[in-house]
């Protein structure tokens, strides 16, 4: 693994608006030197290090899904502080194997050594389409003898086919509350790959969403029947909403309920609970820091690195944020390594149950919050 310098290609800005990363001078906050998208720099791996970062991930994958059932079966909702008139709906979506789609997990990885869970993001993720599509078009204008750990398009589609999801169109469902255009536009992308499935599909904002109380269904602005709908919008919103009692109960959401145990951070406590000193895995506790000497605070529901807390024998640091009050989990800390000032974090996909792609948002601070740029890479074997 290292991380090399190149020179951007012509025009990319358009280029890379024209394949749908319409919302890149948006996605930062402003006055930041640095673009979101940096083809000035790329990282380069060797085919076996792609192949073990491969395998650790599915791992890491079923490890999650089998702490899911762990959750399941001892009652452990409190936990995932989860309202208690959800628990037994979270259940049984878990029991019915309710299908679900994709997610990337965060790792920290340097080149040595096996990669450090640092959260999954299994609900809502986002920078889907950067991993997918735009970082496989610069590689075929840049490096097109080179190969790339993304078949994330081609795996997406697959998946679509394989869903069996209820009678008629699939709804897909973003909020009017993101200003970047980000979870529009990859809606929108993941609509494209459904429709590439062969599913019919509607476009629909959460806030268009409308419960037919007669007919007890949910419909969207035109009166059309939801029957089942892909939306990016998290779990614990749902829970927390008005209609949240009928979203658990009707229509198929994909993702599922269950996946709001894997989105939520005490995931990280149970699952050392059950691995103890897994290679992949760094110390986790709900109670507290414990024997740990230098640990980061992390709120269960939290978000875009807001309202962490870095606890060293050096000092401590905090990123300002509304998140905390369902609770924190307290992980070991080990610093993202160090790439020419930069410091790297990997997205590594999971589309249903396989490992599926990678990118790789760089920040010069310890938490990669929404500050971080995002760079391709390739595969030089």
């Amino acid at each position: 693994m290292r991380r090399e310098h190149s020179t951007p290609r012509d025009g990319w800005e358009k280029t890379i608006e024209g394949q749908g990363l319409a919302y890149h001078r948006a996605a930062h906050p402003t006055g930041l030197a640095r673009p979101y998208w940096d083809e000035s720099v790329h990282y380069v791996f060797s085919m076996a290090e792609i192949e073990a970062l491969e395998e650790q991930v599915e791992e890491l994958h079923g490890m999650c899904l089998r702490a899911v059932e762990h959750v399941v079966s001892t009652g452990r909702f409190a936990d995932f502080a989860l309202p208690e008139w959800s628990w037994e709906e979270v259940a049984r979506s878990w029991e019915r194997r309710d299908p679900h789609l994709y997610g990337r997990f965060d790792l920290r990885y340097d080149g040595t050594g096996p990669a450090k869970l640092l959260e999954y993001n299994a609900d809502t993720p986002t920078s889907l389409l950067e991993a997918s599509v735009v970082q496989w078009f610069w590689l075929q204008d840049v490096h097109p003898g080179d190969d790339q750990w993304n078949s994330l398009h081609e795996r997406l589609i697959d998946r679509w086919r394989a869903l069996r999801l209820p009678p008629g169109p699939v709804h897909f469902a973003f909020t009017n509350a993101d200003e970047t255009g980000e979870e529009a536009m990859t809606v929108a992308y993941l609509q494209e790959t459904a429709e590439q499935a062969g599913h019919p599909t509607i476009s629909v904002a959460m806030e268009d969403i409308g419960w037919d109380d007669l007919g007890r269904r949910f419909v969207d602005a035109g009166d059309q029947v939801i029957r089942s709908a892909f939306k990016l919008y998290p779990w614990e919103w749902m829970l927390s909403d008005d209609f949240g009692h009928h979203a658990v109960r009707h229509a198929t959401w994909v993702e599922p309920l269950w996946k709001a145990l894997l989105s939520n951070k005490a995931l990280l406590a149970v699952l050392w609970e059950l691995y103890p000193g897994h290679p992949s895995l760094l110390p986790a506790y709900l109670d507290g820091p414990r024997e740990l000497t230098s640990y980061i605070s992390k709120p269960l529901l939290g978000r875009e690195g807001a309202s962490m807390r870095i606890v060293t024998p050096g000092g401590t640091r905090e990123t300002p944020g509304r998140y905390g009050r369902e609770g924190y989990v307290h992980q070991g800390f080990e610093a993202l390594p160090e790439f020419g000032g930069e410091r790297p974090v990997l997205g590594a996909w999971v589309v249903a149950d396989e490992a599926a792609g990678l990118g790789i948002r760089e920040s010069t601070g310890l938490i990669t919050d929404d500050t971080s740029s995002f760079v391709p890479h390739r595969i030089a074997d």
